[in-house]
């Protein structure tokens, strides 16, 4: 699951299907020939890296706690987006509704902590897989809260989606790790983010940018005194790796959305989940089990047909032929 998305697409996480299909003002042009194949290829590779940045805090994980991971995560950002935008980053903190800004960063803000920490003791799929519920969380948040319509087959699709994660959780059973209800908690907060996206989403990418970024790293600063370990020479790399990870993914995620788009993209941002577990596999030799691989499947079918439900209810009617009685 890719935590940087949410900050660069305007729809909101780019591995979930119903929030990165959010409409745009107006209708975009026709992408030229070839620019679908591109916009994908731009998609998976920024999955890759953003999964191979989930992998690395995984590892970094073992030697540091979360928060200390969160706040390098953050203040790396920080100082890219500094030198990205230089002379323009006044203007661009500058938002016209600040508290709604707040509080959609604080939601990010939440939901790195919580797959830090639960990444921390559970495999990188698993939590992949449990954060993968976030599409069909949208889809009930927009009803609930942006008035969008809930009908009975999108009911079905987040009632399976559910069923996916509670055959993930195994409650009651010995395998059942509390810990994983952390990263359930960090896919509702990664929800919440982006449904508080879209409603800002006539404010500047920059500006969303740059929120997240500060934010980020004044709120997991309150914890740092607390939680601070100095870095062993031979790890700084690897916290370096976090934010340029972090920053080429973005970079593609943007040309991704550039080329093609968001509705063309949205079913392949659950190759985050197959990535996931190759990085799983080959860094820390975790292989999904059974449950995880059924839930994963059971979620992923879900979130596939919540977004096909949500572009056919947002296709137009066809106009009407004025030759037929």
């Amino acid at each position: 699951m890719s935590l940087s998305a949410q900050e660069t697409s305007k729809g909101g996480p780019a591995a979930a299907p119903s929030a990165i299909s959010c409409p745009s003002a107006a209708a975009p042009a026709a992408p030229p020939q070839g620019a679908s194949a591109r916009g994908i290829a731009y998609l998976l590779g920024a999955l890759a890296l953003f999964t191979l940045m989930d992998a690395t805090a995984k590892f970094l994980g073992t030697r540091y706690h979360p928060f200390e991971i969160v706040w390098v995560r953050f203040a790396l950002n920080f100082l890219i987006l500094l030198a990205i935008f230089r002379a323009r980053v006044p203007g661009l903190l500058r938002s016209r509704q600040p508290g709604l800004q707040l509080a959609r960063t604080l939601a990010q803000v939440a939901t790195v902590t919580l797959f830090f920490a639960a990444v921390s003791r559970l495999g990188l799929a698993e939590v992949t897989a449990l954060f993968d519920i976030n599409p069909v969380l949208i889809s009930l948040g927009a009803a609930l809260f942006l008035g969008e319509r809930l009908g009975p087959r999108r009911l079905a699709g987040i009632g399976a989606a559910f069923v996916g994660a509670l055959i993930i959780l195994r409650p009651g059973v010995a395998a059942f790790d509390p810990v994983a209800l952390l990263a359930l908690a960090g896919a509702v907060t990664y929800a919440a983010g982006a449904l508080l996206t879209r409603v800002l989403r006539d404010e500047p990418i920059g500006t969303s940018l740059l929120w997240s970024a500060l934010v980020g790293v004044l709120a997991s600063s309150l914890a740092l005194p607390f939680v601070w370990t100095p870095p062993a020479l031979a790890d700084l790399w690897l916290f370096a790796a976090l934010g340029g990870l972090g920053s080429l993914g973005q970079l593609l995620l943007l040309r991704a959305f550039a080329e093609t788009e968001a509705g063309a993209l949205a079913p392949f941002g659950y190759f985050g989940l197959i990535f996931a577990s190759l990085w799983g596999a080959l860094i820390f030799g975790q292989l999904p089990d059974v449950a995880t691989c059924l839930g994963a499947l059971v979620i992923v079918g879900a979130g596939v047909y919540v977004w096909a439900r949500e572009r056919r209810a947002a296709r137009p009617a066809p106009a009407p032929d004025p030759f037929e009685p």
